[in-house]
C-alpha cells in the first residue's frame, strides 16, 4: 500500500519550495544588473557555471547516497552497513574538495587575465572573487551529500523550507549588505562565502540527526574506511559518466560563450538561458519526491505500484513544465521586456530563450526514463543513450554554429533533444517497462496540445503600452494556457478539484 499522501505532500512542499527559489533566483537578476552592472552579473555567471563543472567531481556519489538511504530504509541492508557507507563517503568528499578547491584557488588568476574578458572590473577584483567562489563552490558541493541522505530520507518538507531560507539570505538578504557596505563584488562573493557556510552547517547536522541509531561500542568499531564504497562504485561511476556526458551536453556552450563574450554580453546571454532554464528546476521536486520512493517499491517488488507513481508524475510534469515551456516560448519577447524593462535585451535575447525553453521543457518530460532506470539500479542504456546524444549534438551544434551563430546553436539543442525524446524514452521502456510507451506518450502528447493551441491564437495579443499592463496581459494569457492543461489532466484535475472542495467546506 502505497502512503500516498505523503508523497503527495513532499511533492506539493517540494514544488512550492523549488517554484520560490527559482522565481526568485529569476526575478531578483535585473536588480543585480541594476545595483552591480552586467559585467558584474556576467561574473555572477561564471559563478554558475564553476559549480556546475565541480559537480562532475563527485563520481556519482551524491545520487548514490540518496538511493542508498531510501534502500536502506526499505530493509535492503542493516544500519551498521550504512554508517560505514555514509562515513567512507565523507572521507572522499573531504579530500575531493580541498583537491578541487585548490585547483580552482591556483588557476583563478590565469582564468581572470587570460579566459575572462572584462572592460570595467579590475583584474585584483576578479581574481579576489575567483578566490571566494572556489572555497564558496566546494562547500556547496559537499552539502549535497548531506542533501542526499535527507532527500533520500523523504524528508522533503523540512529540505524544501529549508533551500527557501537559504536562497532567501543569497539573493535577497545580499542587497542590504550591499547597499550597506557597498554594491560591489568583493562585498557579494564574501556574504556567498558566509551563506555557504550557514548552508552547510545546517545541512550536516540534519543529515546527521537523519542516520539510524548505533551504539557508541558499534559507532568506535566501525572506523573509518574507504573500502564500502567498493559494493556501490559500479552503480556511482555509472551516473559519474552520465553526470559528465550531461554536463558536456547542456553545459559546454555556456562554457564556450564565457571565453567567446566580453562579461557584458554573457550577462545578458545568461539573463535569457537561465528564465529557460527554470523549467528544469521546477520539475526536479517530482524527481526528488519519486526518485527515492520508486526505489523503495522496486527494493519492496512492487512494480505496479511503481509504474502508477512513474506516470502519475509524468504528467504533473507535462502539465507545470510543459505550459511553462509553451508560454515562454511562445511569448518570449514581452517577457524579456516585461523583466528587464530594456527592448534591445528583450529583442536580442528572445530567439535564444524561445528555442532554450522548448528544449528544457522536452528535457524535463524526456528525463523520466533516467528515473526508472535509476529506480532499478540499470544506467546502461542511460549511459548509452547519453553517448549517442553527444555524439548527435556536438557536430550539429558546431556546424549550426559556425553557420548561424547563437541561434544555430539553440536550434540544435533543440533538435537533437526531440530526436532524443522520440527514438531513447521507447528503447528504455521497451527494456524496463514494456507495454505503458504509448500510453505515455499518448499522456503528453494530449496534454500539451490544447495548450499549444491556445498559445498560437493568443499569439501577438500581448501589445500593452505599459510594462505593468503588459504583465496582466502574459498572467492572464500564461494562466488560460496552463489551466487549459490541467483541464486536459484528470489527475492534475481531481488534485486541483479536491484542493478546492476542501478550501470551500
Amino acid at each position: 500500500m502505497i502512503n500516498q499522501l505523503s508523497l503527495k505532500k513532499n511533492i506539493m512542499v517540494s514544488y512550492a519550495s523549488q517554484t520560490y527559489v527559482v522565481l526568485i533566483g529569476i526575478l531578483i537578476l535585473p536588480f543585480y544588473i541594476g545595483t552591480m552592472g552586467a559585467e558584474a552579473y556576467g561574473l555572477i555567471g561564471f559563478f554558475a557555471i564553476l559549480q556546475t563543472w565541480f559537480n562532475l567531481l563527485d563520481v556519482g556519489l551524491i545520487p548514490t547516497i540518496g538511493r542508498e538511504t531510501a534502500r536502506m530504509r526499505a530493509g535492503a541492508y542493516d544500519s551498521i552497513t550504512y554508517i560505514r557507507l555514509f562515513r567512507a563517503l565523507n572521507i572522499i568528499f573531504i579530500l575531493i574538495a580541498i583537491i578541487g578547491s585548490g585547483i580552482l584557488l591556483i588557476t583563478s588568476g590565469i582564468i581572470a587575465d587570460k579566459w575572462l574578458h572584462a572592460e570595467l572590473l579590475s583584474i585584483s577584483e576578479i581574481h579576489f572573487a575567483l578566490k571566494i567562489m572556489s572555497i564558496s563552490v566546494a562547500l556547496r558541493w559537499m552539502s549535497g551529500l548531506y542533501r542526499g541522505v535527507i532527500s533520500g530520507s523523504e524528508e522533503l518538507v523540512w529540505l524544501g523550507g529549508y533551500n527557501a531560507i537559504m536562497v532567501t539570505l543569497r539573493f535577497l538578504i545580499v542587497f542590504p549588505v550591499m547597499w550597506e557596505l557597498g554594491a560591489t563584488i568583493t562585498v557579494f562573493f564574501t556574504y556567498q562565502l558566509a551563506i555557504a557556510i550557514v548552508e552547510f552547517i545546517g545541512l550536516l547536522i540534519k543529515s546527521k540527526s537523519l542516520l539510524p541509531h548505533i551504539t557508541s561500542s558499534q559507532a568506535n568499531n566501525i572506523g573509518w574506511s574507504i573500502k564500502p564504497i567498493k559494493s556501490i562504485l559500479g552503480f556511482s561511476l555509472s551516473i559519474a559518466l552520465t553526470s559528465v556526458i550531461w554536463t558536456l551536453v547542456t553545459q559546454t556552450d555556456k562554457l564556450i560563450m564565457s571565453n567567446l563574450l566580453s562579461l557584458t554580453n554573457y550577462g545578458y546571454f545568461t539573463l535569457a538561458v537561465l528564465v529557460a532554464s527554470g523549467i528544469m528546476m521546477i520539475s526536479s521536486p517530482i524527481s526528488s519526491a519519486i526518485m527515492p520512493r520508486m526505489v523503495k517499491l522496486d527494493a519492496e517488488g512492487k512494480y505496479d505500484d511503481m509504474i502508477y507513481i512513474y506516470r502519475q508524475s509524468t504528467q504533473i510534469v507535462t502539465v507545470i513544465a510543459g505550459s511553462i515551456s509553451i508560454i515562454l516560448a511562445g511569448f518570449a519577447e514581452p517577457i524579456l521586456y516585461v523583466w528587464t524593462g530594456d527592448a534591445y535585451i528583450a529583442s536580442v535575447a528572445a530567439p535564444i530563450m524561445r528555442l532554450y525553453a522548448i528544449g528544457y521543457g522536452i528535457l524535463a518530460v524526456g528525463a523520466f526514463p533516467y528515473y526508472l532506470q535509476y529506480a532499478k539500479g540499470k544506467l546502461k542504456l542511460h549511459i548509452i543513450g547519453n553517448i549517442l546524444f553527444v555524439l548527435i549534438l556536438m557536430p550539429t551544434l558546431f556546424w549550426a554554429t559556425e553557420r548561424y551563430g547563437m541561434i544555430g546553436a539553440g536550434y540544435a539543442w533543440l533538435f537533437v533533444n526531440l530526436l532524443y525524446f522520440a527514438v531513447w524514452t521507447y528503447v528504455v521502456h521497451y527494456a524496463y517497462a514494456k507495454g505503458i510507451h504509448m500510453q505515455w506518450m499518448r499522456d503528453i502528447i494530449f496534454l500539451i496540445f490544447l495548450p499549444i493551441f491556445m498559445a498560437y491564437v493568443f499569439q501577438g495579443t500581448i501589445q500593452a503600452s505599459s510594462r505593468i499592463m503588459m504583465l496582466v496581459e502574459i498572467l492572464g494569457v500564461g494562466g488560460i494556457i496552463l489551466l487549459s492543461s490541467i483541464l486536459s489532466s484528470e489527475t492534475v484535475r481531481n488534485v486541483v478539484l479536491k484542493k478546492f472542495k476542501k478550501l470551500s467546506t
